[in-house]
């Protein structure tokens, strides 16, 4: 949501609010109708007070035919959400988050030393691949060669199956666990 819709919708929202205590004391009797009527009449009878009652008025119609008529979302934000548009001469080919993680995930799980995983792909508006990826691995694991080694892996990867460059593999190590003695 944009700044100008926040602020909008929290003047709305407290307009709202204000209009509903108001009806609601009206109704209870705690309130008298007639002080509400000329508080209005005097807001919307003042020279000043009446102009910007108008111009938010005005503003609040706008933007209601706007809200009802008009998708704030354009048709290239869903697809940015969804993932990767690929176009060729024979058609479209959509590649969604979810594929480009269970690359990752299937890439990682691959390692013995990585004992749990857990990941997400986030695309920037040039349609660049950034994959987050949070480990959980073995205490004997040396994590500057996992990491390094994992980083090229996913990379290679996602560019063959996909055609898509990744522009960073971010690694978190989440924990090292001790691996359980077997017995034999």
């Amino acid at each position: 949501m944009k700044v100008i819709e926040k602020i909008t919708l929290i003047i709305y929202s407290n307009l709202m609010l204000i209009m509903s205590v108001v009806a609601c004391l009206i109704v209870f009797g705690w309130l008298d109708v007639n002080t509400v009527m000329n508080l209005v009449a005097n807001i919307l009878v003042g020279e000043t007070s009446s102009k910007v009652v108008l111009g938010v008025g005005i503003v609040f119609i706008l933007l209601s035919i706007r809200c009802i008529f008009f998708d704030p979302t354009s048709k290239k934000e869903l697809e940015e959400k969804q993932g990767i548009l690929l176009t060729n001469d024979n058609g479209n080919l959509m590649i969604s988050r979810e594929t480009l993680v269970d690359i990752v995930e299937s890439v990682t799980k691959e390692y013995k030393m990585a004992k749990e995983v857990s990941s997400r792909v986030e695309l920037d508006k040039e349609n660049n691949v950034i994959v987050f990826v949070n480990l959980i691995i073995g205490s004997d694991t040396v994590i500057k060669d996992l990491s390094s080694d994992l980083q090229n892996k996913i990379k290679e990867k996602i560019k063959e199956t996909t055609d898509l460059d990744v522009k960073k593999v971010n690694i978190s190590i989440k924990k090292a666990v001790k691996e359980k003695a077997q017995n034999n």
